[in-house]
C-alpha cells in the first residue's frame, strides 16, 4: 500500500482539488494542515526542497510536487499500478 502525504492550508482551491483526485481514487492520505500547524512548514520547505505552493504532496517519502504534478503522476503512473 502505498503511503501519501500531503500538505495543505485552508481556503485552497488546489488543496481541495488534489484531495478530490485522493478521494475519488479511494486512496487514504495523511494531510498536514499548515494553517492549523504553522511549525510543520519547516519541515515541509525541507522536504519539498523550497517549494512554498500549496498543496505539496509525497508519495512513498518521493516529492511529487502540487496539485497539477499530482493529475499527472495519476495520468502518467496512476494509482492502479501501485
Amino acid at each position: 500500500m502505498i503511503m501519501i502525504t500531503i500538505y495543505t492550508k485552508n481556503n485552497c482551491p488546489y488543496c481541495i482539488r488534489a484531495k478530490d483526485l485522493l478521494n475519488k481514487r479511494k486512496l487514504e492520505y495523511k494531510e498536514i494542515n499548515i494553517s492549523e500547524n504553522p511549525e510543520l512548514l519547516e519541515e515541509m520547505l525541507e522536504k519539498s526542497q523550497g517549494m512554498k505552493t500549496m498543496p505539496q504532496i509525497f508519495i512513498d517519502e518521493k516529492h511529487i510536487g502540487g496539485c497539477d504534478d499530482l493529475y499527472k503522476y495519476d495520468e502518467d503512473v496512476g494509482f492502479d499500478m501501485k
